[in-house]
């Protein structure tokens, strides 16, 4: 335990903390939060850049490498399994929590090993992914829904206008080149004057959602950045390049948090006449409405509260020493994740031996013509 008996040295791992996606700016909000609370937090992730940065402004202390904290840290916060387990091996004896954030990306397969208190999944399409593909017991499972820094993100002075007059697609993929288009259509049908666009894929990302946001009465957005807009009091349509889920309503606001307003629920089909439908449903109190009970349901105290408890939990159960089992499960993971590194490797070489195939033959027809197609 660290000197002070009432603080916990936390150790907050994640794959990088360059860019401010998903898991950064949840890493970020936790590590400044239990700094608030009188913790330790430290954040460890190989690759780092402006979100590091700005965690050190804060005073957290960022290592690229484990090498660099001389002392172990009271419990381990794995985000991503590589740096997880890297942790879990580097600290032997250090409890673990591990936190799963998304169905598809390769980073968030669930790390397996014997020092793991609990598995945290952030709604339940990723609850599914522990539970159904990863063989973790459903009680070994805690969920914890998505959150907004309220503090940050404080609710826009003037209440929603009786219809949409400024729109901002917000998010990672949105561009002019994938789904842009057909949300500027779907708004030029339903009489929506202004739509920006702002992120990643439009080259224009910002440093403060907080500022930007409360200047749009309507967001084209999903998962985490549906969340903030809905917390700042616009009014929210579930898009990326997937689909739509649609305009969130108080009548399903709580499903849709439990599917963290992300990929499972963006089901139907990206057309200008189903968003600009979507559009025509808006209604101003139930915007307002909305908007109150994420404040009151979705905020990052709560949040910290749950992950403090677990923290706590770890750090109390009896730890496991078994070394054989320790060694097991960091065979299994090394064999799981050879193979797939492996098979990654092949589908490399094999699209780069089509390309070449291919390169060869184009050339060797616009040399002559006629040549006959050979074996790859």
């Amino acid at each position: 335990m660290s000197a002070d008996a009432t603080s916990l040295r936390v150790l907050l791992t994640n794959g990088a903390l360059a860019i401010r996606a998903g898991t950064e700016l949840w890493v970020r909000d936790v590590a400044l939060a239990l700094q608030a609370r009188g913790h330790r937090p430290v954040v460890y992730s190989p690759v780092l850049g402006e979100l590091a940065d700005e965690l050190r402004r804060a005073t957290v202390p960022v290592v690229s490498e484990l090498g660099a904290l001389a002392t172990p840290p009271d419990v381990i916060h794995g985000h991503h399994h590589l740096e997880t387990m890297s942790a879990l091996l580097r600290f032997p004896g250090v409890p673990a929590i591990s936190v799963c954030h998304g169905w598809l990306p390769w980073q968030e397969a669930p790390p397996l090993h014997p020092r793991i208190h609990a598995w945290v999944a952030v709604d339940e399409v990723c609850r599914d992914r522990l539970v159904c593909e990863h063989g973790i017991a459903p009680a070994r499972t805690r969920l914890l829904l998505n959150f907004v820094d309220l503090h940050r993100f404080p609710a826009r002075a003037t209440p929603p206008p009786t219809r949409p007059q400024r729109a901002l697609v917000f998010g990672y993929t949105a561009s002019e080149d994938t789904w842009v288009p057909v949300v500027r259509a779907a708004c030029a049908r339903a009489g929506v004057p202004v739509v920006d666009v702002v992120g990643y894929g439009a080259g224009n990302p910002t440093p403060a959602p907080e500022a930007l946001l409360p200047r749009y009465d309507l967001v084209f957005a999903k998962a985490r950045s549906a969340l903030e807009a809905l917390a700042v009091g616009a009014g929210v349509i579930l898009c990326d390049a997937r689909g739509t889920g649609g305009l969130v309503t108080s009548d399903v606001l709580a499903a849709l948090r439990r599917l963290n307003l992300g990929v499972r629920t963006l089901g139907r089909p990206l057309t200008p006449e189903l968003l600009a439908a979507e559009i025509a449903r808006w209604n101003a109190a139930d915007v307002a409405e909305v908007s109150r009970r994420v404040r009151a349901e979705a905020g990052l105290d709560a949040a910290i509260d749950v992950l403090e408890g677990l923290y706590r939990e770890a750090v109390a159960a009896p730890l496991p020493v078994d070394a054989a089992a320790e060694g097991a499960a960091t065979a299994s993971y090394l064999a799981w994740l050879g193979a797939m590194v492996k098979q990654r490797l092949q589908r490399e070489a094999d699209a780069l031996a089509r390309e070449r195939h291919d390169g060869r033959l184009a050339a060797a027809e616009a040399a002559g013509g006629g040549a006959r197609r050979a074996p790859l």
